[in-house]
Parts: structure tokens; C-alpha cells; sequence
């Protein structure tokens, strides 16, 4: 096996700067509903409301950079075939010293269940979480716009869902990327690197 640029330069900055500004929207969402005090309440809505604006620009570069380099192909799901092979690799074979039934490599770098990680990511938690902010913070012109009778605090609680599986997705993300490399931390240093093994 030889070690490959896997992620190039931009993938491990969008990367980076997307952990960062979810990690300060979390902490600034949070700190908002009152679960502690970094911040008093107006900088913290302050600070949410900024990282929010940059994480959506941020996004439209990705979206643009995934479209021009195909590389939203990545989260196509694959066939259940493999999708089952990589469920019993993660509840029975990673444990039992099984093999990995995924060969990532620069063109396929995401397993099956990855992918099907990743696609509800974007297809399903991202938008949740940006149509109810968006809703949130323009609740001012909700009668301009012919919502004016839409509840606040059932966006509020779309909007606080959202982020738990936005967590949620976080926390496996973590937990995996960590946990099960062949090399110590090996994924956490092939984004920070950008190389490993194909």
C-alpha cells in the first residue's frame, strides 16, 4: 500500500472550518437557550448569528467545489450488499478482529454507511437546521411573507432537534474517525495531512 494524497488542500480546509463554526453554533445555540452562560444572551445571539452567515457561505463554496470536481459522487449510496457487510463489520467484525469489507481509496473514500451518514447529513439535517434558522431569525417579516401565524417556539424546537442530530452525527463521526484506523488517530492525521494509504 502506498500513501496518497487523499484530501487536498481545500478538503481539509472546508473540513476544518465546517467543525469549527458548527462547534461555535453549537456552543453559542446552546448558550442561547440558556444550558449555561459563556456569553451574556446578546452576544451569544450575536456569535450564533455570524457563524451562521459564514457557514453558509462556507457551504456555497463546497456545494460549488463538489459540483466542479464531481466529487458529489461520494455520497451516492452503493449497493446493500456491502451496506450489510459494512453494518456487520461495525456491530460484530471490528470487534472480533474481522476485516473491513471497504478498500477506500481517492475515488471511493466513503464506505456504505458513510455514505448514507453523510447523504442524510446534507439531505436532511443540514436543510432542517437552515430553514428553521432562517425562519428564526427572520421572525420579524413572518407576517410580510404570509406566515405570520406559524408558531416560534415549533420552529425553536425544529431548529434545537436539528442540532441534537446534528450532535448525534458528531459524535459517531468522532468516534469512528478516532477509533478505527489501522494506525493510531490514522484518519485524524490524513485530514490534517491530507495523505494515507490507498
Amino acid at each position: 500500500m502506498s500513501r496518497v494524497i487523499m484530501y487536498n488542500g481545500f478538503e481539509r480546509f472546508w473540513h476544518w472550518a465546517l467543525a469549527v463554526l458548527i462547534l461555535i453554533l453549537l456552543l453559542s445555540g446552546f448558550n442561547i437557550h440558556g444550558t449555561y452562560q459563556i456569553f451574556n444572551f446578546e452576544q451569544a445571539v450575536n456569535i450564533h448569528i455570524v457563524a451562521s452567515w459564514l457557514l453558509m457561505g462556507l457551504l456555497v463554496f463546497v456545494i460549488f467545489w463538489h459540483m466542479t470536481t464531481g466529487e458529489w459522487k461520494q455520497y451516492i449510496p452503493s449497493s446493500t450488499n456491502k451496506l450489510i457487510a459494512m453494518m456487520k463489520f461495525y456491530a460484530i467484525d471490528i470487534f472480533m478482529g474481522g476485516g473491513h469489507p471497504h478498500h477506500k481509496t481517492r475515488k471511493e473514500k466513503l464506505n456504505p454507511m458513510q455514505r448514507m451518514a453523510y447523504l442524510s447529513l446534507h439531505i436532511v439535517i443540514t436543510p432542517v437546521i437552515w430553514f428553521s434558522g432562517l425562519l428564526y431569525l427572520f421572525y420579524p417579516y413572518w407576517d410580510n411573507i404570509g406566515i405570520g401565524s406559524w408558531s416560534l417556539g415549533i420552529i425553536a424546537l425544529i431548529h434545537t432537534a436539528a442540532a441534537f442530530a446534528l450532535i448525534a452525527f458528531l459524535i459517531v463521526h468522532l468516534y469512528l474517525a478516532l477509533t478505527t484506523s489501522e494506525e493510531p488517530l490514522g484518519y485524524l492525521k490524513a485530514m490534517i495531512t491530507g495523505y494515507e494509504k490507498e
